[in-house]
């Protein structure tokens, strides 16, 4: 195999949900003289940004404020968030929404025209602003729709293979077009990795099927580190096909409901009630379903009849479509069949306050990346904030990384895409003894079993153990069909590859995290432990495939952590 064509630019963003674009028109809008390539593997408006219900946080309010804001944060992560990361997202997320708005998203809006804002879990204000319950959908098309006149360069159906690095420092990218086979390698003097989550590594997720964790794991197959990725968040509320019902349907006012008719978060978080956070939700329902008093099939029930069809039918939309369509209930008449399911990834690549990697060039926003601002556990209406934030944030800290004419040692860099080529053809040549499907519902099984809402060493031993042998049979892989155009078997085989490297890190930081806190939760290791796991996790590839666990300090600012966490 061969490139067919090279690319320059000064900055490739793979990635289209809303912290990719937001960076690329940030840059468009103050850096105009940056050439900007947006790569991503499906087209931007299908991005998973889009699927996002229920709104995102900001203390826009006359009577809420930003300080209020970083300390539900704060505490809605079991205080392993970095202060200084938190302190960023709370501070700037009224000017976050500001810009939206200027670039003509239609939030919500109260009779006198301030921003509508709901409920959501853990907080101590109504801070969510929302766009009905399609908040994800209505920014993603109003950031295209941007792009598009600010002739952002956006090359869609491309998929990244891996990125080119030498001695620590990024020099490009090899990626392939989906709709024509072309092989092509983007040289750049940085890139930005904005390509979501991995909830897709396990069995039952809200997540789309492109969440597959590609910029963690090309990232970590370059020699980054993986932080905090033990920490998968399982949204309380999934139909039980893994659908997601908003978290903004209980901002409204709905009720949980056992078989036996009581709201039962009445015994595990009494002030809070169905707006605890999600970690401590979904705990609460699985315990309902496992002690007997869910209902037969596994599921409990998410009551909005009393809101009224009027309300159900303004604010939420959406959420009654997909109940209507998907479970067989109106909600405006019948309760809705709710389970948790896996939604969201804390963890993530390692990057500072610039959103910077340890590879010089490299930076990572959004879901992707870990700067720590959710902590052991993300509060609902904080995922779009971080991707705006922080998308808006790399569209200056990147700039500023090139104004000093920063220009990458190429001198080995034809013999480091030839080596990436090679690696990639080996996907094509020699026997399969292993194929992609079978080797999938193996991890996702496993990573369910072992890494779901309750973990312990004995499960979690042999999970690691599973999934090392996954990792090791699948070098057996291999792709039938050489054509390039709408390879789906390719596409699969690289996104199991990737899956398989983001659950090994999983599962090995996993083991060594022997408390519980936020969405890790220990049977065999109950309490939180601050003493001594009050730290980040760290997992890095050696050179030799092996994976080396370490830890580093949680940046502590001005908020002492709390010893115990209570709602």
């Amino acid at each position: 195999m061969r490139i067919d064509q090279r690319f320059d630019f000064d900055v490739v963003i793979v990635g289209a949900g809303l912290a990719g674009l937001s960076s690329a028109l940030t840059i468009a809008e103050n850096h105009p003289q940056l050439k900007v390539a947006v790569l991503s593997k499906v087209h931007p408006v299908r991005s998973h940004s889009g699927a996002a219900q229920g709104g995102i946080n900001a203390a826009v309010a006359a009577d809420d404020r930003w300080e209020d804001h970083y300390y539900d944060t704060l505490k809605g992560g079991w205080f392993l968030a970095d202060q200084d990361a938190v302190h960023l997202l709370s501070e700037n997320a009224a000017n976050a929404i500001y810009t939206f708005d200027r670039w003509g998203a239609h939030f919500d809006r109260n009779p006198d025209g301030t921003f509508a804002q709901r409920a959501f879990g853990g907080q101590r204000h109504n801070r969510t602003c929302y766009v009905a319950d399609k908040t994800g959908h209505a920014l993603l098309n109003t950031l295209y729709e941007q792009a598009v006149h600010k002739r952002v360069a956006v090359f869609d159906e491309w998929f990244v293979c891996s990125l080119i690095v030498d001695d620590g420092e990024l020099l490009g990218l090899l990626a392939f077009s989906n709709k024509t086979g072309r092989l092509g390698y983007f040289a750049a003097r940085a890139a930005l990795l904005a390509t979501g989550g991995a909830g897709r590594v396990f069995g039952q997720s809200s997540n789309a099927l492109i969440n597959t964790g590609d910029g963690m794991a090309l990232a970590f197959r370059a020699g980054a580190a993986l932080k905090d990725i033990e920490f998968f968040q399982i949204h309380p509320t999934g139909l039980l096909n893994g659908i997601l019902i908003t978290e903004g349907a209980r901002g409204e006012g709905a009720y949980l409901v056992n078989k036996n008719g009581e709201r039962f978060m009445q015994r595990y978080a009494p002030q809070f009630m169905e707006l605890a956070p999600r970690d401590l939700v979904s705990r609460s329902i699985q315990r309902e379903i496992n002690d007997g008093r869910g209902f037969e099939g596994g599921y409990v029930h998410l009551d909005l009849r009393h809101l009224g069809a009027e309300k159900i039918k303004e604010r939420l939309p959406q959420i009654r479509e997909i109940a209507i369509y998907f479970a067989g209930v109106d909600p405006i008449e019948q309760p809705i069949p709710v389970r948790p399911t896996v939604h969201y990834t804390m963890g993530g690549v390692d990057v500072n306050t610039d959103c910077a990697s340890t590879i010089r060039g490299l930076f990572a926003a959004g879901e992707a990346s870990c700067v720590s601002v959710h902590g052991a556990n993300r509060l609902g209406g904080n995922s779009l904030l971080e991707a705006m934030v922080f998308g808006i944030h790399t569209g200056h800290t990147i700039p500023a990384f090139l104004a000093n004419g920063h220009q990458p040692k190429r001198s080995r860099e034809e013999e480091l895409v030839d080596a990436a080529l090679a690696d990639f053809a080996a996907l094509f040549t020699g026997k399969a003894t292993e194929t992609v499907p079978v080797l999938r519902n193996e991890m996702e099984t496993t990573m369910v079993a072992s890494f779901g809402l309750f973990r312990h060493h004995d499960t979690m031993e042999s999970g690691l153990q599973k999934i090392a042998d996954l990792a090791r049979r699948y070098r057996s892989v291999r792709v039938k069909e050489t054509n390039l155009v709408f390879n789906s078997e390719l596409i699969r085989a690289l996104e199991l590859g990737f899956m398989l490297d983001i659950a090994h890190a999983c599962a090995l930081a996993s083991l060594d995290r022997r408390e519980s806190r936020g969405s890790h939760y220990r049977d065999d290791f109950p309490q939180m432990d601050n003493p001594n796991f009050l730290r980040h996790s760290l997992v890095t590839r050696e050179t030799d495939g092996s994976l080396k666990r370490s830890q580093k300090a949680v940046t502590i600012v001005d908020t002492q952590p709390l010893d115990t966490i209570k709602y």
